[in-house]
């Protein structure tokens, strides 16, 4: 049973227009900085057109891109009857739901043809619709398909936390600065998440709340600053980390040393 084709991912003619220039912008940028065209997008309805989608197919560029699930579509789907959905069972051993419904067809939404995947079961309410010139299995496709979160997931801790999104000054090399700020910041989380035991894939507010937020007593010298942490629960995890009872050279105190006890 084919399911209909809309005209465009999602919104007016003017919407349309600046997802492709988005896209398109996003190909160019690819291309110019490394010498080459990208080998795999992953995105959203929103970013481009299906128009699009057949010159990043005519580019040679494999994409995998969200179908917006307009009420016509989702009412085809709910329509499908249950033999035509298969369930496959994904290799990500650490998530929560791995055994989701399939339905695979073939669709042309301008003029190529594309697979198309409609899912259930992956932990929403509605169904999941994929586009995509992949030649892989559909449980290779999904899979990678989910990846895609985890990068979502640092955006958000970076908005989140680290306010990416309260950028306010109109002047770009503010803006630039903010955001090399942003990265280093998060960079940084990251290195000392991987000291800490059990918090390799926490993201930067936990770290902060459990590890940094916490008080202590600070003794300053003219050649030494020394944190003595209060006892907490978490302070057995430094304690482990090793980054206790080490004196660092803080090159912008003149010298002096930072020292972390416990």
């Amino acid at each position: 049973m084919p399911l209909p084709c809309n005209a465009r991912c999602d919104g007016g003619p003017t919407r349309a227009r600046v997802r492709a220039e988005s896209e398109q912008g996003i190909v160019e940028f690819w291309k110019r900085t490394h010498g080459a065209l990208p080998r795999h997008l992953v995105f959203d309805s929103k970013l481009t057109t299906y128009a699009n989608l057949d010159k990043l197919d005519a580019l040679g560029i494999v994409f995998i891109t969200l179908r917006r699930r307009s009420p016509k579509l989702l009412q085809q789907i709910a329509n499908l009857p249950r033999s035509a959905w298969r369930q496959i069972e994904l290799d990500v051993p650490s998530r929560k739901y791995k055994t989701p419904r399939l339905y695979e067809q073939q669709v042309t939404l301008a003029q190529r043809p594309f697979r198309q995947f409609c899912i259930q079961d992956l932990g929403h309410d509605k169904p999941t619709i994929l586009v995509t010139n992949e030649t892989r299995t559909p449980k290779a496709i999904i899979t990678r398909y989910a990846q895609r979160m985890l990068i979502e997931n640092g955006l958000s801790d970076a908005v989140r936390f680290f306010h990416m999104d309260a950028l306010s000054s109109s002047v770009g090399m503010k803006v630039d600065f903010d955001m090399e700020l942003t990265v280093i910041a998060s960079g940084l989380y990251r290195l000392l998440a991987r000291r800490m035991r059990g918090y390799s894939d926490a993201q930067a507010r936990q770290i902060f709340r459990d590890l940094i937020d916490i008080p202590a007593d600070v003794s300053v010298t003219p050649h030494e600053v020394t944190v003595k942490f209060h006892r907490r629960s978490h302070l057995p995890i430094l304690v482990a980390s090793g980054l206790l009872h080490q004196s660092v050279v803080v090159p912008w105190w003149a010298g002096a040393r930072l020292k972390l006890s416990a």
